[in-house]
């Protein structure tokens, strides 16, 4: 039996949602976030040295990283929700698969915590912090998602889904950082594609099937 170790609000809301498109039977070890410090407890490190979620057992392995788990899921299935070796939507799919954690989360998180470092600082600071924070994300951080958010909004006007026509194992990837994207930097202001492809999402069945499972998700 597959045991994932999911986090609420999390990353790992991807591998239910990916394990209900696959109709694969698993079970779900729950874990919830410090309250204060909105990070994962302790007990993960139990499973993996980091303490991060998600993590997948099946057996006597054991596979850390969204990205990773996703591909030893669809290989696992003989390839199901990934287009055929060769294709030009392969690529597609092999790109947009490393576009989601290699590129679009690191800015988003970086976004997250140059806006919320001021709040943090002691008060006579607060205001050189937040202006120190505001130049580096004007300067850096929100150009830096404008462009990611339009090659995003292109993309899905070639097709529907990030590897083409299919739905495949690469929209489930883009998934996360789309949604916080969404609720949390702006991205769908102007760009119906982005918008439309959130709404598409949490339209499928198994994606809402995962949500029932995995308990609240509050994404951004």
């Amino acid at each position: 039996m597959l045991i994932v170790h999911h986090l609420n609000n999390s990353r790992s809301q991807r591998v239910l949602w990916l394990l209900e498109e696959l109709e694969l039977p698993y079970e779900i070890r729950f874990y919830e976030r410090d309250p204060v410090t909105r990070l994962a407890p302790p007990g993960l490190r139990e499973v993996h040295p980091l303490g991060k979620s998600p993590v997948l057992v099946d057996g006597e392995m054991t596979v850390a990283e969204t990205g990773a788990i996703v591909e030893y899921l669809v290989e696992k299935n003989g390839g199901r929700l990934r287009p055929e070796a060769g294709t030009p939507q392969r690529q597609r799919w092999t790109y947009w698969m490393h576009f989601a954690e290699g590129s679009l989360m690191p800015q988003l998180l970086l976004d997250l915590v140059l806006t919320s470092a001021p709040g943090r600082a002691p008060a006579p600071m607060r205001e050189a912090a937040k202006a120190i924070t505001d130049g580096a994300r004007q300067g850096y951080v929100t150009p830096n998602l404008k462009a990611m958010f339009d090659l995003v909004e292109a993309e899905l006007g070639r097709s529907p889904w990030f590897a083409g026509e299919e739905f495949s194992a690469a929209d489930v990837m883009m998934s996360f950082p789309l949604e916080t994207a969404v609720a949390r930097a702006g991205a769908a202001e102007g760009r119906p594609k982005l918008a439309a492809f959130v709404e598409r999402i949490h339209a499928r069945p198994a994606y809402r099937k995962a949500i029932v499972r995995g308990g609240p998700y509050a994404y951004a």
